[in-house]
């Protein structure tokens, strides 16, 4: 088994706060990995020495400075009522909305959906920015969430 049920990840909640919650159709499309899963995709496309965000270091490619071409602030637009992400996000991911994407959290926790279910509850992703990664399946664009407001867009070498 790849994913353990949603209502088992002890951040669920934030797929149904009350204020956003996410629609029941769209809530199968949000898949928690196991942690042995979340650790292989880890290891295969994040790091093979850091287990968060925090860590990264010489060797790994969100640490590299040529990964990241532009950044910005997510958090106004966020506590505002606009839905769609910033601007800067939706120009460098132009992926199609199947396209299967990873929010990577840590080492241990890792969520996989689409970028269609991604980009229409972005918002309710982003109670979990301490670093966060947003890549793509056999995608290059990445961006990365920092819990300052603040996301880096780039390619991953």
């Amino acid at each position: 088994m790849n994913y353990i049920p949603l209502d088992n990840f002890k951040y669920a909640w934030i797929f149904k706060h009350q204020s956003m919650p996410v629609a029941t159709s769209a809530l199968p499309q949000i898949k928690v990995m196991t942690e042995q899963r979340a650790m292989v995709l880890w290891d295969t496309f994040i790091s093979k020495s850091a287990d968060h965000p925090d860590f990264f270091k010489a060797g790994d490619w969100p640490f590299d400075k040529k990964t990241w071409s532009d950044n910005g602030k997510w958090q106004g637009i966020w506590e505002n009522d606009e839905q769609a992400l910033p601007q800067a996000i939706s120009t460098h991911l132009q992926w199609d909305d199947n396209t299967v994407v990873y929010y990577c959290l840590s080492r241990k926790q890792v969520i996989e959906t689409n970028w269609n279910i991604f980009k229409t509850y972005w918002k309710n992703f982003l109670f979990l920015d301490d670093g966060s990664l947003l890549i793509g399946k056999k995608r290059n664009e990445v961006v990365q969430f920092s819990a300052n407001g603040q996301f880096k867009i780039g390619n991953k070498s």
